[in-house]
Formats: C-alpha cells, sequence, structure tokens
C-alpha cells in the first residue's frame, strides 16, 4: 500500500498543504493567501484565525483533490514562518492579540535599550542571535506588557506563547499538545542553542514567566495526533521545523559546508556547520540546523529582509508590472548601460549589516530608467544580497571551500535571475528537480520518524539536480557591478 505524507507549509503570505508519495512525487497541492495587517508604520501583523483557518482549509482541499482520506496519510509534517509570534488563553485557545508577524519593527527601541544596558554579547553567546526586533524574545515582552490583563495572566500559567507551529500545533491536536521543536526554539532569542534548554538569564532580562513557553523536541519527532474532527480519524504529527531549517532538510544539506539558499519574501542562506557552533565575526546569526535523535547540527544564517517582496513592491505599490513573472522578461529587455541599484531596504537591512533604521533607496537612475530597468535592479538586488552574505560566510569559515549554491522558492523559477545570480557569486547555482524543498524537509522529517523514509546519508543521495547555471558574466564587469552595489548600500546605511 502506497504510503502518504501531508506537509504543512505555512508561510508570511500565505498556507499551503502538499501531499507527497513516499517516493516524493507530489500527489496534490493546495494554496492559500491571508490579509496582511500593517497598523502602524513598521508593524506587521496576522490574524491567529487566518494562519489556522487557511491551514485547516488548505489541508482539507488537499486530501480532497488527491482522493485520499485521513487513514491513508501516514504522518504529518509542519514548516512555518518562524519568529512570529502568538500568545494565548490556555483555557479557550483563543489569542490575546493578532499575531506580531517576524518583519515587525515595533519594539525596536526596546532591543536599543537592551544593547545600551550591555546585553547584546550575552544574548549572542547564549542563543547565537543579534539583539534584534527580528525575533521572538521581545515580541513577547511587548504581548504581556501591552494587551491589558495578560501580564498577571501569564504569570498565572494561563498563558501559552508559540510561534506559529506550536499554534498550529496547540489547534491540530484540540489542545492536547504545547510543543515546538529546537530549530524553531532556536529563532526566539530566549533559548540556549548550546545547552538545549530555555534560558533563565534571558527570561529574567526579558522578564518572561517560563510557564509561558511550549517543550521543545527533536525535528523528527512525536508531535501528538491530529484532533479526529477535524479530518475524520486522527493523524499522527512526526515533523517539525522552520522553514529555512526544512528547507536544508529537504536540499539534503546534511555535510558541513553545504549551503542552500531560499528566496521567498525575504531570502535565507543557510550553511551547514555540523556540531560546532560556529561564532561569526561578520553579524551572522549561529543557529540550530536541525536535531535528530537528540544530536545537534548547527548552522550559520544570513537573512535578507527583502526578496520576492521587492518584486510584491513593484506590482503592489508602484503599479509597474501586473504580475511577478513579468520582472524576468522585462530585466531582459534593460538597458545594460544603465547600472540602476535598488537597495530594498523596507523595513532595514538584515545581515550582514543590521541596520534597522536602514531605508530603500534607488541609485543611477536617468530620463531613460523605466519599468525594465527597475524591474532588473529588483531581481539584482537579491542576488547581489546573497553575495554579502556568502561572503560574510566565507570570512567567518576559512575553509569553506568551492562553493555550490542550492536554491529554492519562488524567485528561482526565474532563470534571468539564477543566471544573474551566478554570475555575480562566480560560483555554480543548483535548481533542484523538486522546487517545493521547504515542504519536502518538513514530509522527510515526519516520515524518517515513521521509518517511511531512509537516514539522511541515503537520503541525500536521492536529491536530483534540475539543472545547473554557471557563471558566465566577464571578471571586470562582475567586479565593477558588485562595486557599484556596495557604494548604493554604503549609502544608505545610516
Amino acid at each position: 500500500m502506497t504510503k502518504y505524507i501531508l506537509a504543512i507549509d505555512q508561510g508570511t503570505t500565505s498556507s499551503r498543504a502538499i501531499i507527497f508519495n513516499e517516493n516524493f512525487d507530489i500527489v496534490s497541492v493546495a494554496q492559500q493567501e491571508f490579509k496582511q495587517y500593517f497598523p502602524k508604520s513598521g508593524w506587521v501583523e496576522h490574524a491567529p484565525e487566518d494562519l489556522w483557518n487557511s491551514t485547516l482549509a488548505t489541508c482539507r482541499q488537499a486530501l480532497s483533490e488527491a482522493g485520499l482520506n485521513a487513514e491513508q496519510i501516514a504522518a504529518i509534517g509542519i514548516t512555518n514562518q518562524r519568529e512570529t509570534t502568538l500568545i494565548w488563553d490556555r483555557e479557550t485557545g483563543e489569542p490575546i492579540h493578532k499575531a506580531i508577524v517576524w518583519q515587525d519593527r515595533r519594539t525596536a527601541d526596546y532591543c536599543n535599550t537592551l544593547s545600551q544596558g550591555g546585553h547584546n554579547p550575552m544574548i549572542t553567546a547564549k542563543t547565537g542571535l543579534l539583539l534584534d526586533a527580528y525575533f521572538s524574545g521581545t515580541k513577547i515582552s511587548w504581548l504581556l506588557d501591552n494587551v491589558e490583563g495578560a501580564r498577571e495572566k501569564a504569570e498565572a500559567g494561563k498563558l501559552a506563547f508559540g510561534t506559529v507551529d506550536t499554534f498550529l500545533l496547540w489547534r491540530l491536536t484540540g489542545g492536547k499538545v504545547h510543543a515546538t521543536d529546537a530549530t524553531n526554539a532556536s529563532r526566539t532569542m530566549v533559548y540556549n542553542i548550546h545547552e538545549n534548554r530555555w534560558d533563565d538569564d534571558l527570561l529574567e532580562l526579558l522578564n518572561i514567566p517560563a510557564s509561558l513557553l511550549p517543550e521543545v523536541k527533536d525535528s523528527s519527532d512525536n508531535f501528538g495526533e491530529t484532533d479526529v474532527n477535524l479530518f475524520g480519524a486522527a493523524i499522527p504529527i512526526r515533523g517539525i521545523a522552520g522553514d529555512q531549517q526544512a528547507a536544508l532538510v529537504g536540499q539534503a544539506c546534511f555535510e558541513p559546508g553545504m549551503i542552500k539558499s531560499t528566496y521567498g519574501t525575504g531570502s535565507f542562506i543557510v550553511l551547514n556547520t555540523g556540531d560546532i557552533a560556529v561564532q561569526s565575526k561578520n553579524r551572522l546569526l549561529t543557529t540550530i540546523g536541525y536535531r535528530l535523535n537528540g544530536k545537534t547540527t548547527y548552522a550559520l544564517e544570513g537573512s535578507i529582509f527583502v526578496a520576492g517582496a521587492a518584486v510584491q513592491w513593484m506590482r503592489d505599490a508602484m503599479g509597474l508590472i501586473e504580475a511577478a513573472n513579468e520582472t524576468g522578461k522585462l530585466a531582459r529587455k534593460a538597458d545594460i548601460n544603465q547600472d540602476v541599484y535598488l537597495v530594498p531596504a523596507f523595513t532595514g537591512l538584515g545581515a550582514p549589516h543590521w541596520d534597522p533604521e536602514a531605508r530603500g533607496a534607488i541609485f543611477g537612475i536617468t530620463r531613460a530608467t523605466g519599468p525594465a530597468e527597475l524591474s532588473r535592479a529588483a531581481l539584482e538586488s537579491v542576488c547581489y544580497q546573497t553575495r554579502d552574505l556568502l561572503e560574510a560566510m566565507a570570512g567567518d569559515c576559512a575553509d569553506l571551500g568551492d562553493t555550490i549554491m542550492r536554491v529554492d522558492g519562488g524567485m528561482v523559477a526565474s532563470n534571468w535571475t539564477m543566471q544573474f545570480l551566478a554570475d555575480i557569486l562566480d560560483a555554480p547555482v543548483d535548481r533542484p528537480a523538486i522546487l517545493e524543498t521547504t515542504a519536502v524537509g518538513a514530509a522527510y522529517l515526519a516520515g524518517l520518524h515513521e521509518g517511511i523514509f531512509p537516514p539522511p546519508e541515503e537520503f541525500a543521495e536521492r536529491w536530483k539536480r534540475q539543472c545547473r547555471f554557471a557563471p558566465a558574466l566577464d571578471d571586470e564587469i562582475r567586479a565593477r557591478k558588485y562595486k557599484g552595489w556596495k557604494d548604493a548600500v554604503r549609502r544608505t546605511l545610516t
């Protein structure tokens, strides 16, 4: 009998459900977008019920379209947008506030205060993260301090915190399981990645009651079963990983030195560093890549806040395009004699700059600049930022060796963008046969626990490349274009 895995991929702008068979063939896909809330400048929120309802609806749709019932699903794997923060009532299951999204900057001033108090070194030493509003810790504090009665309820043990995976797990299990995995925990800024536990010093610093926190499990583990009323039968939940770590697994980057880069709303490069938690000298993040059978594999990560979001901005705010896939065609038509640079610092700049106050800018505009040149600049900006991160990683890992970038995410469907990425990196770029690598990673973690999928080293042998983009840009042109980018960024930094 064929065995099926249901992967839940809850992202920043949409929720998806993908059913795989035991050969990782996609049987069905369902996707549903949901509303983004921007109550103030720099604030980004989601309605928790939108996250839940869209997840539930896509799971049911995927089952229906596949012609399967719940009893035919061997396990569920969950992958999710990371750092996004929710708190809910343990008795009613009702959230106390909208979810504060990872992009949200409302706690930037609080982070500055903590930094001025000299706390950054301790936070980085324990968590591998930088003190920044990006992570969950200060978001938790904000909710406790700004929602009426929240702190009192939290101290009485009546509230529960979770990143999106934990919230969905709570709902899927009918409130029976309050847990997360090590990858998601490592992004909260209150988890000690070296000791694999919630850190009392950090909880005290941010004034967060320990009773709020979920149990932390391996990425491939027993996370309970779904409530029988949701799908008609209980389905085991056996895998959870944050989206970037799930992509690392889905790309089969199990050996130290392997790199994957995901291009979605933002872009995230993750380098497997094995059992060594490399302390970055270049403002990259040290994080947990995955944890299997109690063994932690670490990674270096660089975050680009705006990747596909730059294309969305061109479509939604500027009205220069009607659909995202137009940008590649326009980029091909752009005047090659114009060097136009878009620095998409809409919510600050991520690694390796970490400048939350930087704002977007366009350089090199002439009277001849139009939608084609701006489209090219938007796509090129993602590639330039990738090179920034790769150079920072090379500075932290002297033995990095020759780079081959494994890529995934919506933007990698653009051949033009992937070719420019290879050109500006001066390194090969591999696009996998299955582009849904984040969902593949979640499915693999769930199936691994159930014995459906083989150990990592055997799974890696099954990874297949769809195509490789080899660098073809003249060295002098590459150097000139990247120099122009670095100058544009310098002018943008505060």
